[in-house]
């Protein structure tokens, strides 16, 4: 596989994906609820594969600050940590950063969720206020 870096910008139903090889560093903020989830993220888990693939030692760090994301979303969130615990239960260093403001419930409930699919990659709740 080949690696290819990610520069989506964000639209009114899709948030900001940028995967930087050099840094080894994958963010997703803002909305999501794109018409066609899996249309949107195929690329994001193809990419992310491919920098699993071609990287020996380097880190992943994935930071997630999304605000809203609908239930087709959150399936292709999940395909995502699957393929990030996967890649960890390997040896790979992966670290998922799920920032979220102390006054939404429901972001720091899912990110909760979604940490008990973790055995081998580290997941950290990061309460962050608002910048709004």
């Amino acid at each position: 596989m080949t690696m290819t870096p990610l520069d989506i910008e964000a639209t009114a139903r899709s948030p900001e994906i940028r995967l930087d090889l050099d840094t080894g560093r994958l963010s997703m903020s803002g909305e999501s609820y794109p018409e066609d989830a899996s249309a949107f993220f195929g690329p994001v888990l193809k990419a992310v594969a491919g920098f699993i693939a071609a990287t020996h030692d380097q880190t992943l760090t994935v930071e997630m600050k999304l605000i809203y994301f609908n239930s087709s979303s959150a399936k292709a969130i999940m395909n995502l940590f699957q393929l990030l615990e996967e890649a960890a239960e390997t040896g790979k260093n992966i670290v998922i950063n799920w920032y979220f403001d102390p006054e939404d419930d429901m972001m720091e409930e899912m990110g909760e969720d979604f940490s008990e699919d973790f055995e081998h990659a580290s997941f950290h709740l990061k309460p962050e206020a608002s910048a709004e």
